[in-house]
């Protein structure tokens, strides 16, 4: 049914990724599909790294863990912004396209009064892929 997963991680929270962390990888085992782990960072330093290459090594190294931990076929994707803040939702939509994902599973968090406002990462990828988006509330 889905041939590609993608999965957003934000490493600075990593600690709360874990049910999403899990389903992406049930879901991969059941359909045999590779995840695709996509980070995003900014090209300043910061506490993840004081570069992309810094950030992509700890990326690399959060991807081997998935691997091992879940006996599951990974790729990796490290994407560069000038703010990822502001660019996080269109760097994820060119990530579906770049990886071929059919599927995107991400972590999200209970809805509050700014949700009412500004739109959530996954109703953008919803709404401007083609992919099936899965939120998983931690």
């Amino acid at each position: 049914m889905y041939k590609k997963i993608m999965v957003p991680v934000d490493l600075a929270h990593a600690d709360k990724l874990g049910l999403a962390l899990d389903t992406a990888a049930k879901l991969a085992k059941t359909y045999s599909a590779p995840v695709t782990y996509v980070g995003v960072t900014s090209s300043a330093p910061g506490p993840l790294g004081h570069n992309p290459a810094e950030y992509e090594k700890k990326l690399a190294d959060f991807i081997a863990t998935q691997a091992s931990t879940h006996g599951i076929e990974t790729y990796g994707k490290t994407i560069v912004s000038h703010d990822p803040a502001v660019d996080l939702d269109n760097a994820l939509i060119k990530a579906v396209d770049e990886t071929g994902s059919d599927l995107v599973v991400m972590a999200t968090h209970i809805p509050n009064v700014a949700d009412h406002f500004w739109p959530s990462n996954g109703g953008r990828l919803a709404t401007h892929t083609k992919a099936s988006v899965f939120l998983v509330r931690g």
